[in-house]
């Protein structure tokens, strides 16, 4: 026999509701399973197992397959963000621009690759196809923020700031 009664939210924290409301707009149906991710992942920031469990139950969905649509797609994350993301555009203007340089750059200061984030938790990196101003190349954004024609050693310099801010609030 099935079960067809909605499992309870994983806590008592509030953002839960999101979540059940966004299944809830759908019926509770399978079908809904990659935009109720999407509410999770903007609720939360991440997907955890958790989080795909109570999805895959109350989706009525196996397990395996919340875990393979959220590792599909490049938009979801398994892990926490970075207080700051930085990401770095591969297109084909930045790449031949030093692209590459700058990843390297962001490596030597973070110690994180594209799809990491810091040891620290302080900088998430990521990659982009094409941010869409390639006059501008090579582009990194800063929290959002564009930033054009950017230097190796200018990435550093705003990495470091992040660092900085953050070792401070640690002295202090």
């Amino acid at each position: 026999m099935i079960n067809l009664e909605k499992p309870s939210p994983p806590s008592e924290d509030r953002r839960w509701k999101i979540i059940d409301r966004t299944m809830r707009s759908y019926g509770y149906a399978p079908h809904s399973l990659i935009q109720t991710l999407h509410t999770v992942q903007e609720t939360f920031g991440f997907l955890d197992e958790e989080a795909m469990r109570y999805v895959a139950e109350a989706l009525r969905v196996p397990l395996s397959q919340v875990y393979g649509v959220a590792t599909f797609y490049h938009f979801f994350t398994l892990k926490p963000p970075g207080e700051h993301t930085c990401t770095v555009c591969t297109g084909t203007a930045c790449y031949i621009k030093g692209a590459e340089d700058l990843l390297r750059a962001v490596k030597q200061v973070t110690g994180a690759d594209p799809g990491e984030t810091s040891a620290d938790g302080k900088v998430s990196v990521v990659t982009a196809r094409c941010i869409g101003s390639c006059g501008l190349a090579p582009i990194v954004l800063f929290d959002g923020e564009m930033s054009g024609k950017i230097t190796p050693k200018a990435l550093e310099e705003k990495l470091n700031e992040w660092t900085h801010i953050a070792e401070e609030a640690v002295g202090e």
